[in-house]
Formats: structure tokens, sequence, C-alpha cells
């Protein structure tokens, strides 16, 4: 489905009836990293994943996409199909944005999942490696898209995933460069939401990979304490739901989305 946003055109799927569950992929990804996922939830639920903007098949529509902006979209799409309440299983980036819905529309939701995600802002260090990301871009966006892509997975798995790498970067490859640095911008300057998690009254979980080597399990660890958030483990890398969907689809079982 296409819906258009700021005159932009945002794509997203609706499948399955009942309680609704929001997919909302990372950072140079697309609603593709939902494949395995997303049918097993559409069997009791209504699932929507959406292209983020400057993603997929989403086009850009500022010239920075804010974790609030992006945020927007989501609401805009939810209030287009008439759905009062939802729930988030927020990947990365998508965390991000999901805790961002939260902050201001608390009540529509239900269940926060944030999936190898965070809610702590950008350190001084990562902020510094966000502005070298732009400046290696916009010399030469392939190089960047090829290695932050293949970085998603631990070394030591990047041969069994080069099927699933090499797919992300031909869909990254498509993206549109002024959408990805708006991107890139919105991260660095993305705040903290550890209150808004801690504070948050529905359900909620952190899922994080053993192995992560974009947001490491000690740092979730400790956020999921100070927010009083259930934790939960999977043996995999910052792709849990592509690396072990096994492991993920028991987890949806706990969560009681299955």
């Amino acid at each position: 489905m296409i819906t258009h946003f700021n005159q932009t055109p945002i794509h997203y799927t609706i499948k399955g009836d009942g309680p609704c569950i929001v997919l909302l992929h990372g950072f140079l990804l697309s609603s593709s990293i939902w494949v395995d996922l997303a049918p097993k939830l559409s069997k009791k639920n209504k699932v929507i994943t959406i292209d983020l903007p400057g993603h997929g098949k989403s086009g850009c529509i500022s010239e920075i996409h804010t974790m609030e902006l992006m945020a927007e979209v989501v609401h805009y799409i939810l209030e287009e199909n008439n759905i009062l309440k939802t729930s988030f299983i927020g990947h990365s980036m998508g965390g991000y944005i999901a805790l961002a819905f939260t902050e201001k529309y608390e009540t529509k939701v239900k269940t926060l999942v944030l999936l190898n995600s965070t809610t702590l802002s950008d350190s001084p260090e990562r902020k510094t490696n966000r502005d070298r990301a732009i400046r290696v871009i916009q010399n030469n966006s392939q190089v960047f898209i090829k290695m932050a892509i293949t970085s998603l997975f631990p070394e030591n798995k990047q041969n069994k995933f080069t099927p699933e790498i090499n797919l992300f970067i031909k869909e990254a490859l498509q993206f549109p460069t002024k959408g990805i640095i708006a991107t890139i911008v919105g991260l660095k300057n993305r705040k903290d939401r550890t209150s808004i998690l801690k504070n948050f009254r529905g359900n909620k979980y952190m899922i994080c990979g053993e192995n992560d080597p974009i947001v490491p399990f000690p740092e979730v660890k400790e956020v999921a304490f100070k927010s009083k958030t259930t934790l939960k483990s999977v043996k995999s890398g910052h792709m849990s739901v592509n690396e072990n969907i096994d492991e993920i689809i028991n987890l949806m079982h706990f969560i009681e989305f299955l």
C-alpha cells in the first residue's frame, strides 16, 4: 500500500486480523527484514510493516529525519487505517521511533518491544562517527553502505549470512542519498528516552543479541534495569530477527504475540 506524507510516498503493508502490531526496521534497512517474522505474527494479529522515510520504497520527507518526524509518519498511517491502539516491535532505529511515538501518544501504545535497540542518545564519540559517515557518503555512498550493513553482523558470522547481507546491500544502494544523510542527522540528534520507557505503563521488553556489535548487551542490560523493563537475550548479533528467527519466535510466544 502507498500513502503520502508531506506529498511523499510512504510504502507499507497490512496483513492479518486481530490486535495491531507495527514492525519498524532499522537504519539502512527496510521492511524486508521482517520476511520470516511478519507472516507468523499475522496469523493472530493485524501486522503493519512500514518502509520508513528514505528507506525501502519510501521517499525522503525532510532535510532531517528526526525520530519525532518519523513517529508522526507512523501515527499518520495508523490514523488513516482507523487504528486506535497498537503494539510495536522496533529494531534498532525502529525502537527509537517507537519510543518517540510513545512519548507523544502513550495511550495508543499497548506493548513496546525494543529489538536490538536502546533508549540512550548518541555518545560524543558516536556523534563524531555520524559526522564522519556523512562525509564518506557524500564522497562514495556505495562504500559506506557495504561497510555499514556488513558490520551489522558479527565478523564470525558474516560468511554464513552472505545472502542476507547482499540482499540488504542491494536494497540500500537504491535508497536516496539525501534520505540516508537526513536519517543520520536525525539519529545523531535524538534524545535520551530512558525516562519514557521507565514511565510507560504498558508491557515493555528489550531483546538484545548477546554478540550485538552495534548495541552491546551490557549497555542494554543497564537500560533495562534503570527502566524496569523485562530483558531477554538472543544468541545473535545486531540482526537477531534474521540471525536467530527461532529464538525470536519463542520470545513472541512469551510476549503473547503468538
